[in-house]
C-alpha cells in the first residue's frame, strides 16, 4: 500500500494540481503521512490527553466528539470530575476545528462536499485489548458504521499519534478491488439493489421512526454490503492468517490520512491517539471510478445507494 510523506514545507508551495493529486493518491488507496503534524495541538492540551485513563475498555473503543451536536461521549463519567469532563470536551472541540481547518486547504477539492464527522481520542494500548471478534482493532478490516450508514459517502480518516515516544503501528492489506473478489460471491453474497417492496418497507420505517430500532432498515445495498464486509473479514480466521499485509510506523507527533473504507487496515500498538473522520461526496472524488461505491455498483450493474 503506498504511503506517500509529505513535510510541511511541501505545503508552503503546493497549488490546486497539487492538491488535486493528493486526492488522487488517497482515492486509489494511499495514505497520506505527515512526519511532522501538520495540526499543531496547545502544549497545555496535549498535557491534559496525555493524563487521561479511561477505565471500563470494554464498554468503549474511544471517547467521541460530535461536532454537529458539539457533544462529547464516551468519557468516563463516574471516574472523572466535572471539570475534566468539561476541558475534554472543550479540548476536542478546538482538534476537531483545528483539523478541518487545515483539510479544507489542503484537499481543496473536497471543500464543502463534505461532512464534518466524529472526532475521537483513544487513550488506551491497543496492544492486547480483550474486545469481541467484530470490534477488535488489530484484524483487518475496512470501515462501515453500523448505525450511521454513509450511503456511499466515503470515510476520510485524519489520524494524529500523540504518545511522546511510541509509534502508532498498523498493518494494511490489498486494494479493495482485489479484498472484495476474494469475499464475493464466494463468501458474501454480490451486492443487489432493494427490491420495490424491501424499499418500500424501508421508507416506511424511515418515516415512522422504526429504523432507529433496527440498524438494517436504514442500510442501502452498499452499507449492507460494507457492514458484511468488515464482519467477515474480522470473522475469517483463514483470511487473517494469510492475507497480504505491510507494516507501517508511524512516528510519535505525526499525523496521516487515508479512505478507511478502502484501505484494509489494522491497529496493532499503540496508545494516545486522535482522529477526525469526514464523510465525502464520491461527485467529489477526482477519480470517481475508484470509490468503493463505483466498484460494487460495477459488480452489481445497478444502483446500489
Amino acid at each position: 500500500m503506498p504511503v506517500h510523506t509529505i513535510p510541511l514545507e511541501a505545503l508552503q508551495s503546493a497549488g490546486d494540481a497539487q492538491a488535486r493529486a493528493w486526492c488522487a493518491h488517497l482515492e486509489a488507496g494511499g495514505i497520506l503521512y505527515f512526519p511532522k503534524t501538520p495540526v499543531a495541538i496547545p502544549v497545555a492540551d496535549l498535557e491534559f490527553l496525555l493524563g487521561q485513563r479511561q477505565t471500563g475498555s470494554s464498554l468503549h473503543k474511544n471517547i467521541a466528539y460530535k461536532p454537529d451536536r458539539d457533544a462529547l461521549s464516551g468519557a468516563d463519567e463516574k471516574a472523572a470530575p466535572a471539570r475534566d469532563i468539561q476541558q475534554l470536551h472543550d479540548v476536542m472541540r478546538r482538534y476537531s476545528a483545528s483539523v478541518h481547518a487545515f483539510l479544507g486547504g489542503f484537499l481543496a477539492p473536497y471543500a464543502r462536499r463534505w461532512r464534518l464527522d466524529y472526532a475521537s481520542f483513544r487513550p488506551l494500548e491497543e496492544e492486547g485489548r480483550d474486545l469481541p471478534v467484530r470490534r477488535r482493532n488489530d484484524l483487518l478490516h475496512t470501515d462501515a458504521f453500523p448505525t450511521r450508514p454513509t450511503r456511499g459517502w466515503r470515510i476520510l480518516r485524519f489520524f494524529h499519534n500523540i504518545h511522546p515516544t511510541r509509534t502508532r503501528d498498523w498493518v494494511v492489506g490489498d486494494p479493495f478491488g482485489k479484498v472484495v473478489g476474494i469475499f464475493a460471491p464466494s463468501k458474501l453474497p454480490t451486492p443487489r439493489p432493494d427490491t420495490p417492496a424491501t424499499r418500500a418497507g424501508k421508507q416506511l420505517a424511515q418515516a415512522t421512526g422504526l429504523a432507529s430500532l433496527v440498524p438494517q432498515w436504514k442500510r442501502t445495498p452498499y452499507d449492507e454490503f460494507m457492514m458484511r464486509l468488515h464482519n467477515t473479514m474480522k470473522e475469517d480466521s483463514a483470511f487473517q492468517s494469510s492475507c497480504a499485509r505491510e507494516h507501517v510506523k508511524f512516528a510519535p507527533g505525526s499525523s496521516w490520512m487515508v479512505y478507511t473504507e478502502t484501505v484494509p487496515h489494522a491497529v496493532l500498538g499503540g496508545q494516545y491517539a486522535l482522529e477526525q473522520t469526514f464523510l465525502v461526496d464520491p461527485e467529489a472524488m477526482v477519480t470517481p471510478e475508484s470509490a468503493p461505491l463505483a466498484v460494487l455498483e460495477k459488480m452489481a450493474g445497478a444502483r446500489l445507494a
